[in-house]
């Protein structure tokens, strides 16, 4: 039996700031990993491809407002940073 990923430890190198800051990435990178995993059967980020990404942020937070979107966005460019990914995501 395998073990569930760990979000946690796998942003754990590129998280910084104020605990609250560093939990609301963990929370939405979770919510993200989650809606991946439904949609596209990636359990992983390092099954992640750009466009499963960008179909994050383009339909699943489409009726958001544009902070919640903004917010979104730093946690996909700490994700991109931690896979060394160069993907580029505008708001």
């Amino acid at each position: 039996m395998s073990q569930p990923f760990d979000m946690d430890l796998f942003l754990d190198g590129v998280l910084r700031g104020s605990y609250s800051t560093r939990q609301r990435h963990l929370r939405q990178a979770k919510l993200i990993q989650a809606e991946l995993s439904k949609r596209w059967q990636l359990e992983t980020p390092w099954a992640w491809k750009r466009k499963h990404v960008a179909w994050f942020l383009d339909h699943r937070l489409a009726e958001r407002s544009q902070a919640t979107r903004y917010y979104y966005l730093l946690t996909v460019q700490l994700l991109t940073r931690r896979l060394e990914k160069s993907w580029v995501f505008h708001s």
